[in-house]
């Protein structure tokens, strides 16, 4: 399988888990950044991945 060069709000929120409030937030934040085609919102893949390694990690009883 190949990496996909950009995916749809949906997509990204398939691929990463993240809900599709949480993606239009880190948008919204400025923390993804997304491109328009048409009426197609667009996210660079490697803006995503950098955004997921960008996240806390998990703290067990933090």
């Amino acid at each position: 399988m190949h990496t996909p060069i950009t995916v749809t709000v949906p997509e990204a929120v398939r691929v990463s888990g993240i809900s599709r409030t949480g993606v239009y937030e880190a948008l919204k934040r400025g923390d993804l950044t997304a491109r328009k085609a048409g009426r197609r919102t667009l996210i660079s893949f490697s803006d995503l991945e950098a955004y997921l390694s960008r996240l806390p990690t998990y703290q067990a009883g933090a």
